[in-house]
């Protein structure tokens, strides 16, 4: 499967996927916002700052309707008037964490909600890492606001790179001399640290460095 050259699947991988909503949003620039669930106030106020710029310019705000991050990226984009895409870890018709239940629902009626799981399949933590390689699939470009180093948000950093597409890292994160996981992955063309909300739009509006 393939939306505007966002292949869905490669020769590792065939995903099936289930949706409710407008899937044309799939169609537009698409950039996922992500990060840790235990986001700290600056990172907030760093994530509705990029998430507002982003809908400024028309971006899709993708994210994976978790604490912290994600959520705090959805609102803002909804917020502000933008649109956004979830790309959850369980079916459709479940929200995990059910906190976020309305929110699902207003993503649902009015945005995009996407899952791999069909409904009534039984999913476990092991389930998200598998939520944030699609997510880095259908995305553009990926943002990480805050991660440990032994945050599951590497694993779409690492399926980003993959892809060859853009991988931005909060320039906080960068800067952070207790982390080691952003040298792991700023040695690859497609990933910079990330000092302004221009630098993403800039860039999903061109090709990556690998796509040619």
């Amino acid at each position: 499967m393939d939306f505007l050259g966002r292949s869905v699947t490669d020769d590792k991988d065939d995903t099936t996927i289930f949706y409710a909503g407008d899937l044309s949003l799939l169609n537009r620039p698409c950039v996922a916002i992500v990060g840790t669930r235990q986001v700290s106030d600056a990172g907030i106020a760093r994530t509705v700052r990029l998430a507002k710029g982003l809908v400024e310019a028309g971006v899709v705000v993708v994210s994976g309707l978790a604490y912290g991050v994600d959520a705090v990226a959805h609102r803002t984009a909804i917020d502000a008037g933008g649109r956004t895409i979830s790309v959850i870890g369980t079916p459709l018709d479940k929200a995990s964490p059910s906190e976020n239940a309305v929110m699902q629902e207003e993503i649902y009626r009015d945005h995009l909600l996407i899952s791999q799981f069909p409904i009534g399949q039984k999913t476990s933590r092991a389930s998200f890492p598998l939520r944030n390689k699609l997510m880095a699939t259908l995305s553009d470009a990926t943002v990480v606001m805050e991660a440990s180093d032994t945050s599951g948000t590497l694993h779409q950093a690492a399926e980003c790179t993959r892809l060859g597409r853009w991988l931005f890292i909060a320039r906080s994160v960068v800067d952070d001399p207790a982390l080691t996981w952003p040298a792991k992955f700023l040695k690859y063309e497609t990933c910079m640290p990330l000092d302004n909300v221009e630098q993403v739009i800039e860039r999903v509006s061109a090709p990556s460095p690998s796509a040619g």
